[in-house]
């Protein structure tokens, strides 16, 4: 990451789509209304949370960047955030999160038990809003989607706990789990533009790379950054013994002092040691090598849209790379 560079700002981005982007707001406070008063409270209160929305906004861009001019692209849109809400709702649960986004988050609040099953609320109207939109294709994307987001979850699950995961692992676990639905989002933006196979190659390549390299900064911002910038605990990660790249890289490349180190807090998910294990992490160029990673990713984005005419909307997707990868939060 460039620290002398200032990273795009998102809401400017946003301003390109201004108009889509209100109708997604306005469709999702619609999709969420259920009645049952509890799953009204615990939807509202993760979406009106904040949070990025990129994965609606790269749709929607997509979309714009392939010459749609129509309306499904919101509707599609609203359907990745839903999804993605879903799939926080169970994540906070699974990891036992006490903080996302600066404050308590919902199964703190109202429990596990709610937190999963509005969580299946979510992402049973998710589909059937896919349902509703009549394309098997934008099904079948979205359906591919979020079962591989399942396993990718699993595999984060399976891999907690364990120092010998190797960097291959790790990055197939992050493709899977992160950047599956940011190119699903992509992808589906060239789909419902109907702007044929080399644009969805194209932009499914994007999604693939930003997505991943999101994932690989979020990783490293666990251990360089603060909590008031990423709105949750640093060293969630290590408190749930997730073999990170950041972790395993010091590990790997650290004296043997402070590799045994970082092996027993992976295998006893602790935060004891979390100042030592810092400056490990600091002192083998951890931080630096998973950013560097996370900008071959970024490169690789930045390559794929070279596929995709010059526009406003192209220039925003490649803003958002830049974004992805020079930000603290």
């Amino acid at each position: 990451m460039d620290q002398t560079k200032t990273s795009p700002d998102v809401e400017k981005l946003r301003d390109l789509v201004a108009d889509d982007a209100a109708a997604v707001d306005e469709l999702i406070r619609s999709r969420l209304h259920s009645e049952v008063q509890l799953i009204n409270q615990l939807s509202h209160y993760i979406i009106a949370g904040g949070g990025k929305r990129l994965r609606p906004l790269l749709a929607l861009l997509s979309a714009r960047a392939a010459g749609y001019t129509g309306t499904k692209h919101i509707e599609v849109a609203v359907i990745l955030e839903l999804v993605h809400t879903a799939t926080l709702l169970h994540d906070d649960v699974v990891d036992a999160s006490k903080m996302r986004r600066g404050r308590e988050t919902a199964n703190l609040v109202w429990g596990n038990e709610a937190s999963v099953l509005v969580g299946d609320f979510l992402y049973s109207r998710a589909f059937q809003m896919m349902v509703n939109l009549e394309s098997i294709r934008v099904l079948e994307i979205l359906a591919d989607a979020t079962n591989t987001i399942a396993q990718g979850e699993v595999m984060q699950l399976a891999s907690c706990g364990d120092p010998d995961t190797t960097e291959e692992q790790y990055l197939t676990t992050i493709h899977n789990k992160t950047a599956k639905l940011f190119e699903a989002a992509a992808t589906l933006g060239a789909v419902i533009a109907g702007s044929g196979t080399e644009f969805e190659t194209a932009l499914a390549a994007y999604g693939r790379h930003i997505g991943a390299a999101f994932q690989l900064v979020d990783d490293a911002l666990d251990y360089s950054s603060s909590q008031q910038a990423m709105g949750k605990n640093v060293g969630d990660d290590l408190a749930e013994g997730k073999p990170t790249l950041p972790l395993l890289y010091a590990m790997w490349n650290g004296n043997k002092a402070q590799s045994t180190m970082i092996r027993a807090a992976i295998e006893n998910a602790g935060l004891e040691n979390l100042d030592q294990i810092m400056q490990a992490i600091e002192s083998t160029g951890a931080i630096t090598y998973t950013f560097a990673r996370a900008q071959v990713e970024a490169d690789q984005a930045l390559a794929a849209l070279v596929a995709i005419p010059k526009s406003p909307y192209r220039e925003a997707l490649e803003a958002l790379v830049e974004f992805a990868v020079d930000r603290n939060f």
